[in-house]
């Protein structure tokens, strides 16, 4: 039942990232995330009130802090996907798995296993075979943004963790985060010019961040919620497949051949790492 929460996790986030593309030559990124949280919050809002679901919690330290690293990413995501192409953006920001290895081990202390550095190395030899042949000078910003939502969403996905952890329901996990990014959003939004007005296409492109976003992380925060964190985050990876397939399918995004290379090296380097860096007694597992 994991996989299929993080599969379709994943191909959600693609969805999200495609939105995010098409929007971003109508809205400018501070926009996007501010909509993004907005309408999550509504959507999961509504939710809320029609089950009347409590809001308070005595956990509201590690949902602030889930809730500003998840923001910091989520911007730092939207710009690298309006400056390069989905398949690289949607890579550099799932380095996270090979973060979140390296948090678990040298925070956590969890214990690894033979080759786990070997792994990690591998991971990042694949950032730069991936960045260095692929990018003009003016992509390098994106290229930067990416990886670093990357970094920035390992400790995001460590809070998820703890929150699950603590007993904390999926759609207030999600409500908090979506309430935090729309209140940081919003001063970008005010202060960005031009302020564009929106038709039917730029509400329909919204409701996609919006809508793709709120249900991607729901599937995401039970599949960390109900499963084993590590593998949840090498599942995380299909994201990669599905953006790639989209950024083909709607911009000709046919990358070089190392470029290729580079993320199926990414990919299976941050598997491997999270692979080597799993706890070695059972977690429990529930459907």
């Amino acid at each position: 039942m994991q996989s299929l929460w993080m599969v379709a996790a994943s191909l959600l986030f693609a969805s999200m990232g495609v939105c995010v593309k098409l929007a971003s030559v109508q809205f400018s990124a501070a926009e996007l995330v501010f909509w993004r949280g907005f309408i999550a919050m509504l959507l999961i809002g509504g939710y809320v009130l029609a089950r009347r679901l409590p809001l308070a919690t005595p956990h509201a330290r590690t949902h602030l802090v889930r809730g500003a690293s998840g923001f910091v990413s989520l911007v730092m995501y939207f710009y690298a996907i309006s400056l390069v192409p989905l398949a690289t953006a949607v890579t550099l920001n799932y380095t996270s798995p090979l973060f979140l290895a390296l948090l678990l081990a040298v925070l956590l202390k969890e214990p690894v296993r033979r080759g786990f550095h070997v792994a990690l190395v591998a991971g990042f030899v694949g950032v730069v075979v991936l960045l260095q042949p692929t990018l003009a000078r003016d992509q390098w910003l994106g290229a930067l943004l990416g990886l670093g939502s990357g970094v920035v969403s390992s400790v995001a996905y460590l809070n998820v963790r703890r929150l699950g952890e603590l007993g904390e329901p999926e759609w207030r996990t999600v409500f908090y985060f979506s309430a935090l990014s729309a209140a940081g959003g919003l001063p970008w939004l005010l202060l960005s010019k031009p302020f564009h007005t929106i038709d039917g296409q730029g509400w329909l492109l919204l409701l996609g961040v919006g809508g793709f976003g709120v249900l991607a992380q729901l599937c995401m925060t039970a599949a960390y919620k109900r499963g084993k964190t590590l593998a949840s985050a090498s599942l995380a990876y299909t994201t990669v497949l599905f953006s790639s397939a989209l950024g083909i399918l709607l911009w000709d995004e046919i990358l070089p051949w190392q470029a290729w290379t580079g993320m199926a090296l990414i990919v299976a380097s941050g598997v491997a790492a999270t692979m080597l860096s799993r706890r070695t007694d059972t977690e429990a597992v529930t459907d």
